[in-house]
């Protein structure tokens, strides 16, 4: 009878360490001030091995590519695009038929925006993203976050 008790707790646990759902990605938010009234956004993603994170430029018919959203805000203004740095790689992915672009280890998005006058106000959004390894996908994840512009 102890075997069968002991057993069972041991298979709940299994259980539940399998049904955790993965989410390897970690991501840090900042607001760095560049001049009154003027904000860069930088967005870091850390893509630990050996998983992988879509590029936002992946063509259609592939993964999901990652998406960056900025809330609306009417006293923030963008200036320019989303830019993401990193180590970007091109393969033929066999799985979805088409060229996919990914990022592994790091990857930075950066948007640089403009108060308009001299308030303090928040920005916030969220990134959509999709992560694989050589094996499996997990689920399209959504992060938010929310930034002081002061």
């Amino acid at each position: 009878m102890k075997k069968l008790v002991i057993a069972l707790v041991s298979l709940f646990f299994v259980a539940q360490a399998n049904s955790q759902i993965k989410d390897p990605v970690n991501f840090t938010y900042k607001a760095n001030k560049r001049a009154p009234g003027v904000y860069e956004i930088v967005i870091t993603a850390d893509v630990p091995k050996p998983w992988h994170m879509y590029s936002q430029s992946t063509p259609k018919g592939g993964p999901i590519a990652t998406k960056v959203i900025f809330a609306k805000n009417p006293l923030i203004v963008p200036e320019g695009k989303l830019k993401e740095t990193g180590n970007l790689e091109k393969i033929n992915d066999k799985v979805f038929g088409v060229k996919v672009f990914y990022y592994s280890g790091k990857v930075v998005y950066s948007q640089v925006f403009r108060v308009k006058g001299a308030v303090s106000t928040n920005l916030s959004g969220s990134v959509n993203y999709m992560v694989c390894d050589d094996t499996q996908c997990l689920p399209p994840t959504k992060k938010t976050f929310d930034l002081k512009l002061q």
